[in-house]
Protein backbone atom coordinates (compact mmCIF):
# COMPACT_ATOMS: atom_id res chain seq x y z
CA UNK A 1 0.00 0.00 0.00
CA UNK A 2 1.05 3.56 -0.69
CA UNK A 3 -0.64 5.93 1.77
CA UNK A 4 -0.78 9.72 1.35
CA UNK A 5 -1.45 11.63 4.57
CA UNK A 6 -2.31 15.33 4.08
CA UNK A 7 0.12 15.67 1.19
CA UNK A 8 0.58 19.26 0.05
CA UNK A 9 3.13 20.82 -2.29
CA UNK A 10 4.05 24.46 -2.69
CA UNK A 11 6.50 26.14 -5.06
CA UNK A 12 7.41 29.52 -3.59
CA UNK A 13 4.05 31.04 -2.65
CA UNK A 14 1.83 28.92 -4.89
CA UNK A 15 0.18 25.76 -3.64
CA UNK A 16 0.14 23.13 -6.39
CA UNK A 17 -2.22 20.92 -4.38
CA UNK A 18 -3.26 20.65 -0.74
CA UNK A 19 -4.36 17.99 1.72
CA UNK A 20 -4.34 14.85 -0.40
CA UNK A 21 -5.43 11.90 1.74
CA UNK A 22 -5.48 8.80 -0.40
CA UNK A 23 -4.53 5.12 -0.31
CA UNK A 24 -3.15 3.33 -3.37
CA UNK A 25 -3.61 -0.39 -2.81
CA UNK A 26 -1.94 -3.46 -4.27
CA UNK A 27 -3.70 -5.11 -7.18
CA UNK A 28 -5.36 -1.93 -8.47
CA UNK A 29 -4.63 0.50 -11.29
CA UNK A 30 -5.08 4.22 -10.58
CA UNK A 31 -5.25 7.18 -12.96
CA UNK A 32 -4.18 10.63 -11.75
CA UNK A 33 -6.14 13.08 -13.89
CA UNK A 34 -5.93 16.79 -14.57
CA UNK A 35 -5.10 19.28 -17.34
CA UNK A 36 -1.53 20.10 -18.34
CA UNK A 37 0.24 22.06 -15.64
CA UNK A 38 -2.16 21.01 -12.88
CA UNK A 39 0.42 19.12 -10.82
CA UNK A 40 0.14 15.49 -11.98
CA UNK A 41 3.87 15.12 -12.56
CA UNK A 42 4.64 16.82 -9.24
CA UNK A 43 2.50 14.27 -7.43
CA UNK A 44 4.13 11.41 -9.33
CA UNK A 45 7.58 12.66 -8.30
CA UNK A 46 6.41 12.67 -4.67
CA UNK A 47 5.05 9.11 -5.02
CA UNK A 48 8.39 7.98 -6.45
CA UNK A 49 10.47 9.71 -3.79
CA UNK A 50 12.05 12.18 -6.23
CA UNK A 51 10.32 15.11 -4.48
CA UNK A 52 9.52 15.78 -0.84
CA UNK A 53 6.06 17.17 -0.01
CA UNK A 54 5.88 20.61 1.61
CA UNK A 55 3.44 19.18 4.16
CA UNK A 56 2.27 15.69 5.00
CA UNK A 57 3.93 12.33 4.49
CA UNK A 58 3.96 9.33 2.18
CA UNK A 59 4.00 5.89 3.79
CA UNK A 60 4.83 2.66 1.99
CA UNK A 61 3.85 -0.65 3.53
CA UNK A 62 3.80 -4.30 2.56
CA UNK A 63 1.38 -6.60 4.41
CA UNK A 64 1.05 -4.00 7.14
CA UNK A 65 4.80 -3.52 7.62
CA UNK A 66 6.19 -0.04 6.91
CA UNK A 67 9.02 -0.01 4.36
CA UNK A 68 12.12 2.16 4.78
CA UNK A 69 13.42 4.42 2.00
CA UNK A 70 15.98 1.95 0.65
CA UNK A 71 13.41 -0.82 0.44
CA UNK A 72 10.90 1.50 -1.23
CA UNK A 73 13.34 2.27 -4.02
CA UNK A 74 13.77 -1.43 -4.74
CA UNK A 75 9.99 -1.82 -5.09
CA UNK A 76 9.27 1.04 -7.54
CA UNK A 77 9.73 1.34 -11.28
CA UNK A 78 9.05 4.76 -12.79
CA UNK A 79 8.83 5.89 -16.41
CA UNK A 80 8.32 9.48 -17.54
CA UNK A 81 9.26 11.63 -20.57
CA UNK A 82 11.49 13.83 -18.37
CA UNK A 83 13.54 10.91 -17.04
CA UNK A 84 16.60 10.53 -19.24
CA UNK A 85 18.34 7.31 -20.22
CA UNK A 86 22.11 7.02 -20.63
CA UNK A 87 22.54 7.93 -24.28
CA UNK A 88 26.16 6.76 -24.67
CA UNK A 89 25.21 3.13 -24.03
CA UNK A 90 24.00 0.69 -26.64
CA UNK A 91 20.54 -0.86 -26.30
CA UNK A 92 21.97 -4.15 -25.04
CA UNK A 93 24.28 -2.37 -22.59
CA UNK A 94 21.57 -0.17 -21.11
CA UNK A 95 19.17 -3.07 -20.53
CA UNK A 96 21.98 -5.02 -18.89
CA UNK A 97 22.80 -2.00 -16.70
CA UNK A 98 19.22 -1.30 -15.60
CA UNK A 99 18.40 -4.93 -14.87
CA UNK A 100 21.21 -5.09 -12.32
CA UNK A 101 19.03 -2.80 -10.19
CA UNK A 102 15.55 -3.93 -11.28
CA UNK A 103 15.47 -7.57 -12.47
CA UNK A 104 13.20 -8.43 -15.37
CA UNK A 105 9.87 -10.15 -14.76
CA UNK A 106 8.69 -13.59 -15.79
CA UNK A 107 12.16 -14.99 -16.47
CA UNK A 108 12.66 -12.54 -19.32
CA UNK A 109 16.14 -12.26 -20.79
CA UNK A 110 17.73 -9.16 -22.32
CA UNK A 111 17.12 -10.61 -25.79
CA UNK A 112 13.47 -11.28 -24.90
CA UNK A 113 13.06 -7.62 -24.02
CA UNK A 114 14.74 -6.52 -27.27
CA UNK A 115 12.34 -8.80 -29.14
CA UNK A 116 9.41 -7.29 -27.23
CA UNK A 117 10.61 -3.85 -28.30
CA UNK A 118 11.10 -5.12 -31.88
CA UNK A 119 14.53 -3.46 -31.83
CA UNK A 120 16.63 -6.45 -32.94
CA UNK A 121 18.40 -4.40 -35.62
CA UNK A 122 19.28 -1.73 -33.04
CA UNK A 123 20.78 -4.05 -30.41
CA UNK A 124 24.24 -2.49 -30.67
CA UNK A 125 23.16 1.04 -31.55
CA UNK A 126 23.78 3.80 -29.01
CA UNK A 127 20.64 5.27 -27.47
CA UNK A 128 21.55 8.79 -28.67
CA UNK A 129 20.77 7.63 -32.21
CA UNK A 130 17.26 6.47 -31.25
CA UNK A 131 14.18 8.48 -32.18
CA UNK A 132 12.11 10.03 -29.39
CA UNK A 133 9.50 7.29 -29.87
CA UNK A 134 12.11 4.53 -29.57
CA UNK A 135 13.47 6.09 -26.38
CA UNK A 136 9.98 6.24 -24.90
CA UNK A 137 9.33 2.58 -25.74
CA UNK A 138 12.61 1.68 -24.05
CA UNK A 139 11.70 3.61 -20.88
CA UNK A 140 8.31 1.91 -20.74
CA UNK A 141 9.72 -1.56 -21.35
CA UNK A 142 12.37 -1.18 -18.64
CA UNK A 143 9.72 -0.11 -16.11
CA UNK A 144 6.78 -2.31 -17.08
CA UNK A 145 8.79 -5.50 -17.66
CA UNK A 146 10.55 -5.29 -14.28
CA UNK A 147 9.66 -7.29 -11.17
CA UNK A 148 8.77 -4.10 -9.26
CA UNK A 149 5.44 -4.40 -7.42
CA UNK A 150 4.82 -0.62 -7.76
CA UNK A 151 4.71 0.81 -11.29
CA UNK A 152 4.48 4.58 -11.87
CA UNK A 153 3.89 5.86 -15.41
CA UNK A 154 3.73 9.58 -16.21
CA UNK A 155 2.19 10.37 -19.63
CA UNK A 156 3.30 6.98 -20.97
CA UNK A 157 2.38 7.45 -24.64
CA UNK A 158 4.29 10.73 -25.11
CA UNK A 159 6.11 10.57 -28.48
CA UNK A 160 4.34 7.33 -29.47
CA UNK A 161 2.37 7.00 -32.71
CA UNK A 162 -0.81 4.91 -33.03
CA UNK A 163 1.21 1.70 -33.41
CA UNK A 164 3.24 2.63 -30.33
CA UNK A 165 0.06 3.24 -28.31
CA UNK A 166 -1.24 -0.22 -29.25
CA UNK A 167 2.16 -1.69 -28.29
CA UNK A 168 1.99 0.04 -24.89
CA UNK A 169 -1.54 -1.19 -24.19
CA UNK A 170 -0.54 -4.76 -25.05
CA UNK A 171 2.54 -4.43 -22.82
CA UNK A 172 0.34 -3.39 -19.90
CA UNK A 173 -2.07 -6.26 -20.55
CA UNK A 174 0.79 -8.76 -20.55
CA UNK A 175 2.60 -7.48 -17.45
CA UNK A 176 -0.21 -6.42 -15.12
CA UNK A 177 -0.49 -8.90 -12.26
CA UNK A 178 -2.79 -9.20 -9.21
CA UNK A 179 0.20 -8.33 -7.00
CA UNK A 180 1.03 -5.09 -8.80
CA UNK A 181 0.07 -1.52 -7.94
CA UNK A 182 -0.08 0.70 -11.05
CA UNK A 183 -0.41 4.50 -11.08
CA UNK A 184 -0.74 6.39 -14.39
CA UNK A 185 -0.72 10.19 -14.65
CA UNK A 186 -2.28 11.49 -17.86
CA UNK A 187 -5.14 13.43 -19.41
CA UNK A 188 -5.27 11.12 -22.46
CA UNK A 189 -7.75 8.27 -22.06
CA UNK A 190 -5.81 5.62 -23.98
CA UNK A 191 -3.00 5.98 -21.42
CA UNK A 192 -5.19 4.81 -18.55
CA UNK A 193 -7.97 2.79 -20.23
CA UNK A 194 -7.19 -0.19 -17.96
CA UNK A 195 -7.40 1.82 -14.69
CA UNK A 196 -10.21 1.15 -12.22
CA UNK A 197 -9.68 4.07 -9.80
CA UNK A 198 -9.39 7.80 -10.52
CA UNK A 199 -7.92 10.73 -8.61
CA UNK A 200 -8.41 14.26 -9.94
CA UNK A 201 -5.73 16.79 -9.00
CA UNK A 202 -8.33 19.56 -9.37
CA UNK A 203 -10.11 18.21 -6.28
CA UNK A 204 -7.07 19.20 -4.21
CA UNK A 205 -6.39 22.70 -5.43
CA UNK A 206 -7.91 24.19 -2.29
CA UNK A 207 -8.03 22.99 1.27
CA UNK A 208 -11.13 21.06 2.14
Amino acid sequence: MLQLDNISKRFRYEWIFKNINYAFEQGNAYAILGPNGSGKSTLMKILSGHLTPSLGKVQFSNQGKTLDNDTVYQNISYAAPYIDVIEEMSLHEIIDFYTQFKPLAKDLTINDLIDRLDFQKSKNKEIRFFSSGMKQRLKLALAVCSQSPILLLDEPTTNLDAQGVAWYQQLMADFSTPERLVVVASNIEHDYVFCNHFLSILDYKFSH
